[in-house]
C-alpha cells in the first residue's frame, strides 16, 4: 500500500497536469504510471525527477536497451519491485529479448554473490585495477 495519495490527471493542478502531459508526450503514451502520480504529492520533487529521468535516459553514448537493462540491475540490487517491473517492460520495449532477461538476471546475481564474498573477506583492491 502506499504511504501517499496518487494524484490522477483529472486531480492534478496545472504543474502537475504539465509534467504528466509531457511523460505522456515522451513516452508516446496515453496514460501516466503510478510512480510519477506518487511523487505529484509533491510537485516540485515531480518535476526534478522527470526532467532527471528524462536526460538521462534520453539517447547518448548508451543505447535505450542497455540504459534500462542497467536499470533493471540497479532496481534489483535495490530490491525495488516497481522499478524492476518498470524497466523490465521498458528494456523489452526498448528490444531485450528473453535471452537478454535471462543473461541480465544472471549477472546480477553472480554479481551480489561475489560482491558480498569479497566484501565478507574485505579483499584489498589490486593496484593493477587503478588505470588512468
Amino acid at each position: 500500500m502506499t504511504t501517499v495519495r496518487l494524484i490522477q490527471y483529472e486531480d492534478a493542478g496545472p504543474d502537475v497536469r504539465a509534467v504528466y502531459d509531457d511523460i505522456m508526450a515522451t513516452r508516446g503514451s496515453d496514460w501516466v504510471n503510478n510512480f510519477w502520480k506518487a511523487l505529484a504529492v509533491h510537485p516540485p520533487t515531480l518535476r526534478e525527477t522527470w526532467a532527471r529521468v528524462k536526460a538521462v535516459m534520453a539517447p547518448g553514448a548508451l543505447d535505450a536497451v542497455t540504459k534500462e537493462m542497467l536499470y533493471v540491475a540497479v532496481s534489483a540490487a535495490n530490491n525495488c519491485a516497481y522499478c524492476i517491473h518498470s524497466h523490465t517492460a521498458g528494456a523489452r520495449r526498448a528490444g531485450m529479448s528473453d535471452a537478454m532477461y535471462g543473461e541480465l538476471l544472471a549477472v546480477v546475481g553472480l554479481a551480489n554473490q561475489t560482491n558480498a564474498l569479497a566484501n565478507a573477506m574485505q579483499v584489498p583492491v589490486d593496484d593493477r585495477f587503478w588505470v588512468s
